[in-house]
């Protein structure tokens, strides 16, 4: 047990939207609202997974939607208590604590200040280790846990409870109130008791967020050594390209953002050509041609110089970045991780491979 501040928030932003590999929303939006919150109402208790006791109630907290129309259309604050009363309702009991449902720049922050507004801890655990675009893309549905009951409210007091047959279902019927809401709203979901939370949660994600935005923080303030070197050795990544963004094609649809960027080599990668695929995260990342990762692999966009992570909605043209992949976590590699969240299932014609089989010798 410890507390989360406004130090701690900065960190967790940085390393959250690495871990994010192109989504989970804008980090700044969302360090932005942690901060106030805790400025307002006091630090956060994060709790290790294994304090919680087997039968408390714990539920996530997330944004759902598209990811550019967060940037512009925010909360208003009081979504949190509605979606605590309508949960509280529904199970007759309190909420004993709130957990992040994935890594990323918006959802890594939510849950931070749903607690600190409601006074309830935090839980170190998440349902991705990363961040995926659709609702039942979480180590919860391998554990044969249901989405529903799912709280859902938009900024202007609407709110919705879903009762499903399959967590898929209940993606289908969820976005389709999030586009009649306007492409984003805040939802709780997979409401769980702290045994299920214990077994199928990825632990800890909050403290390794943490660690790798102090890293790379301290990375960016150094002005000696092989930045690049150290930058993959703090990440444990893997260097698959480097280039300037020459195009990208981005449309919001069905309250994802989905796209693709082009970028041609610089450096030692010159006169070579990658493009990144994406839906809300990066999914796909190709060299000259050849597939050089895939998910449920984190493929990683960062600026050259500051090597600060870059989200799918910031990409434009004539940025430097770096393509980084990092492994997922072990649960996604298992069978039914893969067919819940490998590459055919978004569309992508190829076995998965993991990123450190396709790496061997060094390049793609």
């Amino acid at each position: 047990m410890r507390k989360i501040g406004i130090k701690e928030i900065e960190d967790i932003a940085l390393g959250a939207a690495l871990l994010g590999a192109g989504g989970g929303g804008d980090p700044y939006v969302g360090k932005l609202m942690a901060i106030g919150a805790i400025r307002e109402c006091g630090e956060v208790t994060l709790l290790d997974p294994d304090e919680v006791p087997d039968d408390a109630l714990v539920v996530p907290i997330a944004m759902m939607g598209a990811p550019t129309v967060l940037a512009e259309k925010a909360v208003n604050g009081n979504e949190y208590r509605t979606l605590y009363e309508t949960v509280k309702a529904y199970y007759g009991r309190d909420i004993y604590a709130f957990m992040p449902i994935e890594a990323g720049g918006v959802n890594s922050m939510l849950p931070i200040v749903a607690a600190a507004r409601l006074g309830l801890p935090l839980v170190d655990v998440d349902g991705m280790g990363r961040a995926f675009p659709e609702l039942q893309m979480v180590t919860f549905t391998i554990g044969g846990v249901n989405a529903t009951p799912m709280g859902l409210v938009d900024e202007k007091g609407n709110s919705v409870i879903f009762k499903t047959i399959t967590n898929k279902w209940t993606e289908e019927l969820a976005r389709s109130v999030t586009m009649s809401c306007g492409g984003s709203v805040t939802v709780s979901l997979y409401a769980m008791d702290g045994a299920t939370m214990k077994k199928y949660g990825v632990k800890n994600i909050v403290t390794r967020s943490e660690r790798l935005g102090s890293a790379l923080k301290n990375l960016k303030n150094s002005s000696t050594g092989d930045v690049e070197k150290r930058f993959l050795e703090v990440t444990d990544g893997f260097k698959l390209f480097k280039g300037k963004i020459v195009d990208v094609l981005r449309e919001t649809r069905g309250a994802f953002n989905f796209g693709r960027v082009v970028l041609e080599g610089i450096a030692e990668y010159k006169g070579r050509k990658a493009d990144v695929e994406f839906q809300n995260e990066n999914l796909v990342a190709r060299v000259d041609g050849r597939i050089a990762a895939t998910v449920p692999d984190l493929i990683c966009l960062v600026d050259t110089g500051t090597f600060t992570p870059v989200p799918t909605d910031a990409l434009k043209y004539g940025k430097r970045v770096m393509v980084v992949g990092l492994k997922c976590f072990e649960l996604w590699r298992s069978d039914a991780g893969i067919d819940l969240v490998g590459p055919r299932y978004f569309g992508c014609d190829t076995d998965y491979i993991p990123i450190e089989k396709r790496m061997e010798g060094g390049s793609v």
